[in-house]
């Protein structure tokens, strides 16, 4: 078979097989470009721990002044292809390319109150691992912050109605850290999810103040079999101040509260309100410890 050959027969399935195609329309956003402008956007946010050399306090006013130019020129590009793709029906321009030019600026406008919440989501962190052994460990090793400093970013975005961009921010931030927060999820000062992996908090979620998570937690809805009729409506938990849910807990449904100071232990399934200062456990895991000396030889093996 040949490229001949091997080419008509993928033309063929792109005949044949529609719904995946994108022929003959507009450009969308580009995923390398939208993950070069994230990357580019922590450099904004943390001066001098995602840049490869040094910025001296003399040299910060002209670096950053280059780098928002760049990166408004760029993201204001994506935002047009995103606004030709689906245009919020809100958007009173008439120039799609000047919309996107003012929707960059408005965005970039909110990069110094997106830093207040990061602050506080850094000093989360410190605080609330012992490993930790300074702030700016935290910031440059630990993936929880890309992971949450790519969902503030995209949350602006999102707010604006914008299409496409904010979810491959959050995607990009995914592939990197392991940790899916949708760009649509309000969520407070003071977050941690200490080591990211597995964790899922999806669009309606409301996540309050000092609220600290830990891998593989899921803030999920009960059930999508509706479908796209559930388009816009709650369906994520909501978690008040001062919450701590444990490794390997799911907390389901758009009607499900969390109250205020409230502890959910590890592995538990928890798909109904609790009331504040509650303490959740999975009382029904059994631990069965066997010596291996004194299994029969018929056992597994169980050496690791």
């Amino acid at each position: 078979m040949d490229n001949t050959e091997l080419t008509d027969r993928l033309l063929g399935s792109y005949e044949s097989v529609g719904g995946i195609n994108h022929l003959d329309g507009k450009n969308l956003p580009s995923r390398q470009a939208i993950g070069r402008i994230t990357s580019d956007l922590l450099r904004l946010l943390f001066p001098g721990f995602f840049d490869e050399t040094a910025i001296a306090t003399a040299a910060i006013r002209s670096v950053t002044s280059e780098l928002l130019d760049e990166v408004a020129s760029r993201l204001a590009r994506e935002i047009g292809r995103s606004l030709e793709y689906a245009r919020p029906p809100e958007l009173p321009d008439k120039d799609l390319g000047a919309a996107a030019r003012r929707l960059a600026l408005q965005f970039l406008a909110s990069l110094p109150r997106v830093r207040e919440l990061l602050a506080t989501d850094v000093e989360a962190a410190y605080n609330g691992d012992p490993a930790a052994l300074s702030k700016d460990e935290v910031i440059v090793a630990y993936p929880f912050v890309e992971a949450i400093a790519a969902q503030r970013l995209a949350h602006e975005l999102y707010l604006h109605g914008i299409a496409l961009i904010p979810r491959m921010m959050t995607e990009w931030a995914h592939a990197r850290s392991g940790m899916d927060l949708h760009p649509g999820a309000h969520i407070g000062t003071h977050f941690f999810v200490d080591h990211c992996t597995g964790t899922v908090v999806g669009e309606t979620a409301v996540i309050g103040s000092h609220v600290k998570m830990y891998q593989g937690v899921g803030l999920v809805a009960r059930s999508l079999a509706a479908g796209q009729q559930l388009r816009g409506k709650k369906r994520h938990p909501t978690l008040e101040d001062d919450v701590t849910i444990y490794a390997g807990a799911t907390i389901v449904g758009g009607d499900t509260v969390v109250g205020a100071g409230s502890t959910i232990g590890a592995n538990a399934f928890l798909m109904h309100s609790v009331p504040p200062r509650s303490l959740v456990l999975a009382d029904d895991v059994k631990v069965k410890v066997l010596s291996k000396e004194t299994q029969e030889s018929s056992s597994p093996n169980w050496e690791i």
